[in-house]
């Protein structure tokens, strides 16, 4: 989406002040923070491939409005859109890829549930997660990060000329389109059976469409029992969600990075070139994850000490040490994710990982408005080197009490 490396510019350029910017993305946030756990309880319920299918239709209903009406209402309209779609994203995808995996699990091959049953289903409790199912979980997970990072570099190429020659309504344009695009590989996702309800309701008229609601509600709040269930039994789990947000939230950084950009003295033209490494930090970290599990505490310090000294350096070549502090960053939450997810049953898969989106647009939002906060006093690079502690802090934590199934 070519959009998406300028369009903190085009809200500065339209007259935005830093402080209006993040209270945007905060809007942005807490649109997330609202729908986070509602749909990821929606998505154990009903078709996960259909919600992936009607969320980037969402996000690209927001880049039209930013392309056709720019100011700030349409700005604020569009990250709630853009904010309703990544809550049916979030949690959505990732229950989708490891109930699918559980599925074709090579080791449990003759062992599998009854048609119509959750794979990994055993009660309450999820199944013991083999090896092959994690490790391909983080593989893919990593690698469709990857993916999508190099999506946003071929963006963040094209953007440059795009906007040199149409301005920002051509970036908004082919942003759409991309969009559209997303819904269409989101219906090409397999997707098993699940068990459907108990039909009660069915039928015509009032009664019959009221007692339908009565059943839906009582299946969602069942649902949501399930999930913090498991979250209230399991302080590994609890851990694994806190340790993942923080991680997200520290990443939302991201939104500030052509300011940090622009920061260095690079000319407005050539911000999306300078966000290349950014890009293709992104694609390796998300590639490589899946390894090297065990070195965790130590890139996070890495990670750390990579975006402070970048971000303080205020030249354009330090930049590359904050964009290595991303692409580790990556890896290290699809490592997070991967933990999260064997620790937790399929019939509340989505809820319990839309928790972990919680916890980190909640999180954002406070990323956000301190960033906004702290614009008042401190550059762009400062506030990108306070932003690093969290990464220390979850290196700590983890060399405390490491995290995993049954920890």
């Amino acid at each position: 989406m070519p959009l998406y490396p300028v369009y903190a510019l085009l809200f500065a350029d339209t007259g935005l002040s830093t402080a209006q910017i993040a209270g945007l993305f905060a809007l942005w946030s807490a649109t997330g923070i609202v729908l986070e756990v509602p749909s990821g309880v929606l998505a154990d319920m009903v078709s996960r491939r259909r919600m992936l299918t009607v969320a980037p239709l969402l996000t690209g209903a927001g880049f039209a409005l930013w392309t056709l009406a720019p100011g700030y209402p349409a700005f604020a309209l569009g990250f709630v859109l853009w904010g309703v779609g990544g809550a049916l994203h979030s949690g959505t995808l990732q229950a989708l890829v490891y109930t699918e995996l559980t599925r074709v699990d090579p080791s449990r091959a003759g062992a599998a549930p009854p048609p119509g049953a959750p794979a990994g289903a055993s009660g309450d409790a999820p199944a013991e997660p083999s090896e092959w199912v994690s490790t391909t979980y983080a593989r893919l997970i990593g690698r469709s990060r990857a993916a999508s990072a190099v999506a946003i570099l071929l963006a963040t190429a094209l953007a440059a000329p795009v906007t040199a020659l149409g301005g920002y309504a051509a970036a908004g344009a082919l942003s759409v389109l991309a969009a559209a695009a997303c819904a269409l590989v989101g219906r090409t996702f397999p997707e098993h059976d699940r068990p459907a309800g108990s039909g009660a309701g069915r039928g015509s008229g009032v009664r019959a469409v009221l007692a339908e609601v009565r059943r839906a509600a009582g299946a969602a709040r069942g649902v949501l029992v399930e999930g913090l269930g498991e979250v209230g039994r399991s302080a590994a789990l609890r851990r694994a969600l806190l340790l993942l947000s923080v991680l997200l939230a520290a990443l939302s950084l991201d939104e500030f990075v052509p300011l940090l950009v622009r920061g260095t003295g690079v000319p407005t033209d050539l911000v999306p070139l300078y966000l290349l490494p950014f890009t293709a930090a992104s694609v390796a970290g998300g590639w490589l994850a899946g390894r090297g599990g065990r070195w965790t505490v130590p890139v996070l310090a890495a990670t750390a000490a990579c975006q402070i000294a970048g971000a303080l350096s205020g030249h354009p070549a330090g930049l590359l040490l904050v964009a290595a502090a991303f692409g580790a960053a990556e890896w290290a939450v699809a490592s997070a994710e991967s933990r999260l997810q064997d620790g937790i049953g399929d019939r509340a898969r989505a809820t319990v990982t839309s928790l972990s989106g919680f916890g980190g647009e909640t999180a954002t939002v406070g990323v956000f408005a301190a960033y906004g906060l702290g614009s008042v006093w401190l550059g762009a690079g400062p506030l990108f080197a306070l932003a690093a502690l969290p990464y220390l802090a979850v290196a700590l934590t983890l060399r405390r009490r490491p995290v995993g199934p049954g920890r």
